[in-house]
């Protein structure tokens, strides 16, 4: 099992509200049979569109391992290929002030935390981080707090998932994986798993 307890890097500052799954991943890149190469297209009709001024594109955010977004992030469809994107592209926590209940649980269940502030923080972060893209933020989950200089704000997130982050539950695939003795040993007292069909 694998702890998250502080995810630290430079910020990428994405504006907008209800920025939703179809823009993070468009539904033509949902064919793939793995999720390898996804994070080439994350936003790939918003990036066309800017043609390389969207903040992905943008050569200070290359490196960005948080990303900083505002109201109700990764609505619309339920699609867990848009976490799935944003992660394979680099990000490894997000920052806003809400986020889609189904998107926030794919990234619960990739490692991903994602923890709100208000929205005047939230402002605040995105424009320190256009004016210092090289200054590092630190998201600690112990202490719910994300930093960056001089600037400390409060986060939330609900308990439950915050313990899984802290406690390495998340990993639902690990913690089977773990108790692969137990899972056997209970298994072969089943009277159904060694079943075996009567002859005619």
């Amino acid at each position: 099992m694998t702890s998250v307890t502080t995810v630290s890097g430079r910020g990428l500052p994405l504006p907008g509200n209800d920025i939703d799954t179809d823009r993070i991943i468009p539904a033509r890149f949902l064919r793939c049979v793995t999720f390898d190469g996804l994070g080439e297209q994350v936003f790939a009709d918003d990036r066309t569109q800017l043609k390389g001024e969207h903040a992905f594109d943008q050569p200070p955010y290359q490196d960005a391992e948080l990303l900083v977004v505002n109201r109700n992030f990764g609505c619309g469809s339920s699609r867990e290929h848009a976490p799935q994107a944003i992660t394979r592209w680099g990000i490894k926590a997000l920052i806003g002030e809400s986020f889609a209940e189904i998107f926030f649980g794919n990234c619960v269940a990739m490692g991903v935390p994602c923890v709100t502030v208000s929205a005047d923080v939230a402002a605040t972060l995105q424009a320190q981080i256009a004016a210092q893209p090289q200054q590092p933020l630190t998201l600690d989950l112990n202490n719910l707090t994300v930093t960056m200089g001089e600037l400390s704000a409060p986060v939330a997130i609900d308990n439950g998932p915050r313990q899984m982050f802290v406690g390495g539950t998340w990993d639902a695939c690990g913690q089977l994986v773990s108790q692969a003795t137990a899972i056997q040993a209970t298994a072969a007292n089943l009277p159904y798993v060694n079943w075996q069909r009567r002859s005619a």
